[in-house]
């Protein structure tokens, strides 16, 4: 029998009521876990934010300046990857600690390890859009599709990476610009194929957090007025003609 990849969760350690959360869940599915450290981004030194984070490429490719939750949020989900990267599993499976999951959760990662990899390298457990368009669609199991969605989903709540995905995810990591789950809708810059896991086996849980939630402080730093609705507006129509471009060239 093959054993199922290792799962992570990512979690501050002022959260304690969503790591509760996340262990009874896996738990329950018998899915035995590694919990990762978060980084709190609040509590990073402006040094260590100059290292890590590129604000000049930021401006000009961005729809917004990252805020410090944000980029302690993607030191977080690195150190993910390098869990992965450096263990002795060929993959392994990453979830932010507000997940939800229901029965299918363990039968779908099972399925996914089983299936190793063969036309992915990154797997989505989780889509605010199931309906949306696919480049193809294949039969996981009896009940599972594993799709590889036209527009890569943007949430990084659950997913999976093969061991040479993380590899490749860590050595080009930093210096980031962009959000993390944002960073992986340019699967052309990544070089990685995302697919998603159809029905999805985990949604959004309960988004209170101790120390705040990444879309308040963003809402408390974002500007106003024409510059931003320029630069949402220009980093929009910049990705979609990209993505049209990258998919008319064949399925990635």
């Amino acid at each position: 029998m093959i054993e199922i990849w290792p799962s992570y969760v990512i979690n501050l350690a002022d959260n304690v009521a969503r790591m509760q959360n996340a262990r009874a869940q896996l738990d329950a599915a018998m899915l035995p876990f590694h919990r990762i450290d978060a980084v709190n981004g609040w509590q990073l030194p402006p040094d260590e934010i100059t290292r890590v984070y590129d604000a000049t490429a930021n401006a000009k490719r961005a729809r917004h300046d990252l805020v410090p939750a944000e980029i302690g949020c993607y030191l977080s989900h690195i150190d993910a990857w390098r869990a992965i990267a450096e263990g002795d599993a060929p993959g392994g499976f990453i979830f932010e600690d507000d997940f939800e999951a229901d029965a299918t959760l363990a039968p779908t990662l099972k399925a996914l390890t089983e299936d190793g990899g063969s036309d992915w390298d990154m797997v989505k457990l989780f889509t605010f859009d199931p309906d949306a368009k696919t480049v193809s669609s294949r039969r996981l199991t009896d009940t599972i599709r594993l799709v590889i969605p036209f527009r890569v989903p943007t949430c990084l709540i659950g997913y999976g990476l093969t061991k040479p995905a993380a590899q490749r995810l860590v050595a080009r990591a930093v210096p980031f610009f962009r959000p993390v789950d944002e960073d992986q809708k340019y699967f052309w810059e990544t070089g990685l194929r995302v697919a998603l896991t159809l029905p999805a086996p985990i949604k959004v849980g309960d988004q209170q957090a101790v120390t705040g939630t990444i879309g308040n402080a963003r809402r408390d730093a974002a500007s106003s007025g024409p510059r931003r609705l320029w630069r949402g507006l220009r980093t929009q129509i910049s990705y979609q003609i990209a993505l049209r471009w990258h998919r008319a060239r064949g399925p990635k």
